[in-house]
């Protein structure tokens, strides 16, 4: 990192390139993000992002035109590439029914209805992706692959910022390749889906410390770091391995705005000595939340995993009742490694955390300013 990159945290490529004032994204938070936060986020500078993989184009589309309702500044929709496995089409009741029997008594107990077999009705990527462009959407993101050409394209020539999502080099290069015009570099200590798309999840668990300088070194690109990133430290660090921006999740989804429940809430903000976990059990893909019941009996080898997004389906039946029981136990809680770094005695607006996170990033590189810039 140069002087200048260090003393001039706040103006990158990235802050240029998306029209924001501070080099902060807020991550999509997939199913828990809402048009709110996203909002709230832009207003006070940084990138608000909107996690639109689960909805219909038509929803997509209200949701749009809500957070313009809310914000005149530049915001991100964010999708997934890829929305199933290829096992997914041709899953049967028989494999619906031995993945449900595990959890069906708990669903019970909790004083739910065990879902009924449905087969699988796909959400193409390229419907949702139409209504982005003809939206014109300020920021196109997404995860799990690579858009076709033909649909980047159109965000280009629509002035649509596009930011693509890798988990190794490879993938940072892959989507360099492809035209983007950043990239985040998402570490394993990252909270929800790994989102790896050249190699399975489990062969893609680079660290952000190892992999944000390498993609860095690797492509001509902007590169935002993400995965573990909870504080003014961690934000200071991966400006110092070269990213020029920063992506938090959990850091968000503790705020009173984000779509997560009270339980999940306060298990991020408890978070203290509760560790984290990979699995494949909550959704069919693998993915890091809370360790606790629910993700223990699915890790187990005799447990039944079903295809993306089939599996997302049956435990979310269990989730849902649990939540209504008050059972955090047998919730599926997305969370990122460095939860017990979100530093807040209760559930507090985005805008006061984020008020408290730029003082501490601003303190800390003035300081190492007069300490250390001479010698890097």
């Amino acid at each position: 990192m140069t002087r200048h990159s260090l003393v001039s945290w706040k103006t990158t490529r990235v802050t240029k390139k998306l029209g924001i004032d501070l080099p902060i994204v807020q991550g999509a938070l997939g199913g828990f993000s809402t048009q709110k936060l996203t909002a709230a986020v832009s207003n006070y500078g940084g990138l608000g992002s909107f996690g639109a993989l689960n909805l219909s184009p038509e929803a997509i589309r209200d949701a749009i035109d809500e957070i313009r309702s809310l914000t005149q500044k530049s915001f991100a929709v964010n999708l997934w590439v890829s929305k199933e496995d290829e096992g997914a089409f041709t899953s049967t009741e028989q494999d619906f029914e031995r993945s449900l029997s595990r959890l069906a008594p708990h669903i019970r107990a909790f004083g739910g209805t065990p879902p009924a077999y449905s087969p699988y009705r796909p959400i193409r990527f390229e419907d949702q992706m139409r209504v982005l462009i003809d939206a014109k959407v300020p920021v196109f993101s997404f995860i799990y692959g690579i858009p076709p050409a033909e649909l980047l394209d159109e965000c280009r020539r629509l002035g649509i910022a596009i930011i693509g999502t890798a988990t190794t080099v490879a993938e940072a290069k892959a989507l360099a390749d492809a035209g983007v015009d950043m990239v985040v570099a998402s570490g394993f200590e990252a909270g929800g889906h790994r989102g790896s798309f050249l190699k399975p999840a489990e062969d893609s668990l680079t660290g952000t410390m190892s992999l944000v300088p390498q993609a860095v070194d690797a492509i001509d690109l902007p590169v935002i770091a993400a995965g573990g990133i909870a504080d003014a430290r961690g934000a200071v660090a991966a400006f110092a391995l070269g990213a020029e921006a920063i992506q938090m999740g959990t850091f968000f989804l503790a705020t009173v705005e984000s779509g997560a429940s009270e339980l999940h809430r306060q298990a991020i903000l408890n978070c203290r000595t509760t560790v984290t976990g990979l699995t494949r059990g909550f959704t069919g893909r693998l993915a890091r939340g809370i360790k606790n019941r629910l993700m223990d009996e699915m890790n187990r080898p005799d447990a039944v995993i079903l295809p993306y997004p089939l599996q997302r389906s049956v435990v979310g039946s269990l989730s849902n009742a649990a939540l209504k029981a008050g059972q955090g136990r047998y919730m599926q809680m997305w969370s990122g490694q460095s939860a017990s770094l979100v530093r807040s005695s209760q559930v507090v607006p985005a805008l006061d955390l984020l008020v408290e996170e730029i003082s501490g990033i601003a303190e800390r590189v003035a300081g190492w300013g007069r300490e250390s810039v001479e010698r890097l």
